[in-house]
């Protein structure tokens, strides 16, 4: 066999392309596991609502019309294997249990789906979703002793907390007290091991009027009282600020009645909402 000669390059491609070329195809598959997991496209949504509207669409019996490349409805019964994939394109993260929950929700479908039957299903499940989230989130408070100062309540869209006023501020205050800190501490925790999308913070007054140097209206102390709650969480949480919103409401979403001092007690609370991400 010949020897190559010492000053003789080497044949292929150098030895940092290679390399060079495997770093270039991870990162491609990164970025399509990331597209794979975004949210549905509002036009995208559109267009399968307006689909639905105009067609009589059957699951079972191999339904023709298909939403673009759609990967849930044109083979019909065939393509329910993919559903997985249908929910995770919505922003919807589920595990190998829940997605075979999610398979018999959808096979308890009548045999003709309509626009509004496939909505009302999706809020079942998600309504299912939110109040196993709330039972969870219950036992947690429980655990940090601090459920008697936290009331949990959940709709199809968020599981709410909810938190006495008097708890968090002093009369005419927004700022935090020193024992509504360590409750927030708490619920911080539970907000980093539960929530995967948007936390809402909304602040909330009674009807009496408020007219300070700080507070002009109970507006401002009601939007006043949100911030220095997003503000605690921003800065003593891993919590991403790009998933915080804060709102003051005022006294324009009362709970309770106004015309007694219970009422104007229950209704000087400060709300946060752990959104669903199928939002």
């Amino acid at each position: 066999m010949a020897k190559r000669r010492p000053d003789e390059p080497k044949k292929g491609a150098p030895e940092w392309q290679t390399t060079f070329s495997d770093l270039m195809n991870l990162l491609l598959c990164f970025f399509v596991m990331l597209f794979a997991m975004s949210t549905m496209e509002e036009s995208k949504w559109q267009e399968l609502v307006a689909a639905m509207n105009n067609t009589t669409i059957s699951i079972f019996e191999k339904g023709a019309t298909a939403i673009g490349d759609g990967i849930l409805i044109s083979n019909g019964m065939s393509q329910l294997n993919e559903l997985d994939q249908y929910i995770n394109s919505t922003g919807k993260t589920a595990d190998s249990s829940q997605n075979s929950e999610e398979m018999k929700e959808y096979e308890n479908l009548p045999e003709n789906v309509t626009a509004e039957q496939l909505q009302n299903a999706l809020e079942a499940m998600q309504m299912q979703d939110n109040e196993e989230l709330a039972e969870m989130v219950e036992e947690s408070l429980t655990e940090s002793s601090i459920a008697d100062q936290v009331d949990v309540s959940f709709t199809a869209q968020y599981v709410q907390l909810t938190m006495n006023g008097a708890l968090l501020f002093d009369s005419g205050s927004a700022q935090l007290k020193e024992d509504a800190k360590r409750v927030l501490d708490r619920i911080g925790v539970i907000l980093e091991r539960y929530s995967q999308g948007t936390v809402e913070i909304e602040g909330h007054t009674d009807n009496v009027p408020i007219n300070s140097a700080l507070y002009p209206s109970n507006e401002e102390l009601s939007s006043a009282r949100a911030l220095s709650v997003f503000y605690y969480l921003k800065d003593n949480t891993y919590l991403d600020p790009a998933n915080l919103q804060h709102a003051g409401m005022g006294e324009r979403c009362p709970i309770a009645d106004n015309n007694t001092a219970e009422g104007r007690r229950s209704n000087r609370r400060v709300e946060i909402r752990i959104y669903n991400p199928a939002q």
